[in-house]
């Protein structure tokens, strides 16, 4: 079986905010970081060249595929942040409300700046989905 393209590593998280992005994004990933360190009893790893991650789990699908993933994260990308909520974003609607300015995929939330956002409700957001996974995949 072929090895997932984003995978957990041993790259240095510290080194990936430093070298690939600007001053800007670098401090608003730091405020970031530190909220899922004050979140997930987990360490932050790299995941692929562009994730940063914390916690894994073991996913299995009905056709029997199975794989790693971490347990929440983000990634600093060109003009945004996505932040991964696992379990999307159904259960959420009266926290995006009060959210600020975002878009949202099928569990991404993208984000273009920091001061667009209400970052305590960002938290309550990421706290919410650690809490869903560690019901759903226990440690």
């Amino acid at each position: 079986m072929k090895a997932p393209k984003t995978a957990e590593n041993d790259a240095s998280v510290e080194e990936f905010l430093k070298a690939n992005l600007d001053e800007r994004q670098r401090e608003e990933s730091l405020q970031i970081l530190g909220i899922f360190k004050k979140i997930s009893p987990d360490s932050p790893r790299m995941w692929g060249d562009s994730i940063v991650g914390f916690g894994h789990y073991t996913y299995k699908y009905a056709s029997g595929h199975e794989g790693e993933w971490m347990r929440g994260g983000f990634s600093p990308r060109k003009g945004k942040f996505s932040i991964y909520i696992m379990n999307g974003f159904d259960d959420y609607g009266s926290l995006l409300a009060k959210l600020g300015k975002y878009k949202t995929g099928k569990s991404c939330l993208y984000i273009r700046r920091l001061e667009d956002i209400d970052l305590e409700v960002l938290e309550l957001l990421i706290a919410g989905s650690f809490n869903f996974m560690a019901e759903k995949y226990p440690l």
